[in-house]
């Protein structure tokens, strides 16, 4: 039941007491706030790591040529391995755990496109219609490169929405127009958002069919995307090595040799990166929490000598029937009360900061929404809850202690 005397109680020996207790709850409150910004940019960094694997699959498997550095079977090392169409095909029909799969070649310098007198160098890329899961490409309108595409080698394209505004404006609809590329006419069949970055919607992509046979090279691939759906970390780590194993067989180089050919396991880097943010996170919060126990142990010293200071007055409540428990109550009251509100304002400044920061640094791909969900708040609310309470039981106990004829003899 709220008892106005208690807290008129509070508030007067607050008030007498100002600076020492604006100073103690400064403690209390920097490290508060020093906790929510710890994690709130450790969010951000986070937010912004996820941004850069947002842009593909993350159970995906990537696979790139090299250059050999061991010798092999009479082959000398620092030979370029090359990438080819039946590659790819071996991959598909025997390999396994693989849902999308495709193969994708690059345009080398990029290639001029234009439309109605409009000109801007884009990347031209051949792919198979695996390569929208891989990428994780979004369709805006239209549609991407289907089979039929590549069967028959149409000259078709879908293309990234940077592309599409700067060759098309923001209203018009590019579905079914020719542009141009590399003076060579293509059917735009659809537009594209990716999460990638911004290079990744400057692009179109194309047949890969269409890809070898225009621009040249009807064989070489430039990598081989896959995706693993939900395989473990331990599948695909075993999808890749029996990759590795399978090209080695066939491109003549050492298993052993990493450089020949560049297999990319992004579902390993993930977990990777998991990790890494979940230790900065229990980092921060010993960091957080042994700030927060700094000031703490201030509060507690200024409850001792709170206690310290109406010893007699706490003597003869005693003498006139005051229980332990009710001086006791007294004491943790105070405690709790001068932890929350310091805490609070900590929690507040904190919060308002990190939204502050937010809004200045839009825009920047690498720190991301910097915020602190509402379980950090809960846990900063228990936290101080226990905190405070902590900081008032060893000095409410030692009052709750006090003999009253011992009191009474107090100077």
């Amino acid at each position: 039941m709220f008892d106005l005397d208690k807290w008129q109680e509070i508030f007067s020996t607050i008030n007498k007491n100002r600076l020492r207790t604006f100073l103690t709850g400064f403690s209390v409150a920097w490290g508060i706030f020093m906790l929510i910004l710890l994690l709130g940019s450790g969010k951000g960094l986070q937010n912004g790591a996820e941004n850069q694997f947002a842009g593909n699959a993350i159970n995906s498997v990537w696979i790139s040529p090299g250059k050999t550095s061991l010798p092999y079977k009479g082959y000398k090392p620092d030979r370029n391995i090359r990438l080819e169409n039946d590659d790819f095909k071996d991959i598909q029909l025997h390999q396994k755990g693989v849902e999308n799969l495709s193969a994708r070649k690059y345009l080398q310098g990029s290639g001029s496109t234009t439309y109605n007198g409009k000109t801007g160098n884009f990347d031209i890329l051949g792919c198979l219609p695996g390569e929208q899961e891989a990428e994780q490409i979004t369709i805006i309108e239209g549609r991407f490169i289907n089979q039929l595409d590549v069967n028959e080698a149409k000259k078709v394209a879908c293309i990234g929405i940077d592309m599409k505004i700067e060759l098309f404006g923001n209203d018009a609809s590019p579905i079914g127009e020719y542009v141009n590329i590399s003076g060579i006419p293509f059917k735009v069949v659809g537009y594209f958002s990716d999460q990638g970055g911004d290079r990744d919607v400057r692009r179109a992509w194309i047949p890969l069919s269409t890809h070898q046979k225009v621009f040249g090279d009807p064989m070489r691939v430039d990598r081989i995307v896959m995706t693993t759906g939900d395989a473990s970390i331990e599948e695909a780590e075993q999808i890749v090595s029996e990759l590795r194993t399978r090209l080695s067989q066939r491109l003549n180089f050492d298993p052993t040799d990493e450089r020949a050919v560049y297999i990319r396991n992004r579902a390993e880097f993930f977990q990777k990166f998991v990790q890494l943010f979940f230790g900065i996170r229990v980092f921060i919060w010993i960091i957080g929490c042994g700030t927060i126990l700094a000031g703490i142990v201030g509060v507690s010293n200024i409850m001792m000598i709170v206690v310290k200071e109406r010893t007699r007055e706490i003597g003869i409540r005693k003498a006139l029937g005051a229980t332990s428990s009710s001086i006791i109550g007294m004491i943790m009251q105070e405690a709790i009360f001068i932890t929350v509100v310091a805490g609070y304002i900590g929690l507040s400044l904190g919060v308002g900061l990190l939204e502050w920061a937010g809004d200045m640094l839009q825009g920047n791909k690498f720190f991301l929404n910097p915020e602190v969900d509402i379980k950090v708040a809960v846990g900063a609310t228990v936290l101080l809850i226990i905190s405070g309470s902590l900081a008032g039981f060893i000095p409410a106990i030692r009052a709750s202690r006090i003999q009253p004829v011992v009191a009474l003899r107090e100077d």
